[in-house]
């Protein structure tokens, strides 16, 4: 595993956010006092009840505790420069991962064992760059009220009007895109597509005995084979009927994704960057702390 990696100094969200993403935000800031309403309901509760919730029954990742996944963590958000959040990790046989921060005064990150199992150092590495992106990017407000939505979608039928149905669908948009920037998140720290491919793999059909089987590059290759289906105006139709009522792009289209944007100029203009400005506090008398 790449240690010491390169610390994007500066590294602002807008550098890496991902074109729908600013569209579908932009889109929601228009909708007047939505993120000041969502915090003053739920920031302050939400907090302190997810906080209670993670203390009783998962394990918090420290120094002394899995200190091996702190690490990952610590160098996560260096790469990012950002302070990393709680960590931690929580017994769950469904693979999943998320981040929680409202009001900005107890961010924290849950994990779940089986994710865990299943993936490589650096990729449990590169989910937590995926998730420590939903922070860099402030997405915590607007995620919370899609996370609420999606489960007063299913619990009450209020929710069956057609306004609010339509700000579902909006805030289902907008978390879709918001995913791909974090997903460029956990790229800027691994600095290797395929380790972000390789989990959205494993994430499509994985688990721990089968993950080491599986083959990337025919995944690639799905991935190619699922854009192309775009091709026809039946094929599109079908493919945005498919994902309409989704949290996350289908893995595949993540995948497409992330080797597009590894192979672009923007991509490799922050990582020049990066190094630059880290070869110049290496060389600077104190200016740069070793991790």
């Amino acid at each position: 595993m790449q240690l010491s990696k390169t610390q994007l100094i500066g590294l602002k969200a807008d550098d890496f956010r991902h074109p729908l993403d600013l569209e579908a935000t932009t889109t929601l800031k228009q909708l007047p006092g939505l993120d000041i309403i969502v915090r003053s309901l739920l920031g302050s509760v939400a907090e302190q009840f997810f906080y209670l919730n993670n203390i009783a029954s998962s394990v918090l990742v420290s120094e002394k505790q899995l200190p091996h996944l702190h690490k990952l963590l610590v160098e996560a958000a260096r790469v990012l420069d950002l302070e990393p959040p709680q960590l931690y990790l929580q017994q769950n046989p469904v693979p999943n991962a998320y981040t929680f921060a409202m009001q900005g005064k107890q961010p924290f990150m849950v994990l779940h064992t089986s994710l865990v199992e299943m993936l490589t150092p650096e990729e449990i590495q590169g989910v937590m760059a995926h998730e420590l992106g939903h922070l860099k990017c402030e997405h915590g407000v607007y995620l919370t009220l899609a996370n609420i939505m999606v489960l007063g979608a299913s619990l009450l039928p209020t929710w069956g009007t057609a306004i609010a149905q339509s700000l579902q669908s909006q805030m289902l948009q907008w978390v879709r895109c918001a995913e791909f920037s974090c997903d460029r998140a956990a790229l800027l720290v691994a600095q290797d597509p395929k380790v972000i491919m390789s989990i959205l793999m494993k994430l499509a059909g994985g688990s721990p005995t089968i993950a080491p089987q599986l083959n990337l590059e025919a995944f690639i290759q799905q991935a190619r084979d699922y854009e192309d289906i775009s091709n026809t105006a039946l094929g599109e139709m079908l493919k945005q009927a498919q994902t309409e009522q989704l949290t996350h792009p289908v893995p595949v289209l993540r995948a497409k994704e992330i080797d597009r944007w590894a192979s672009s100029q923007d991509y490799h203009h922050l990582i020049e960057i990066g190094k630059t400005e880290y070869n110049q506090k290496a060389t600077t008398k104190g200016g740069w702390r070793n991790w």
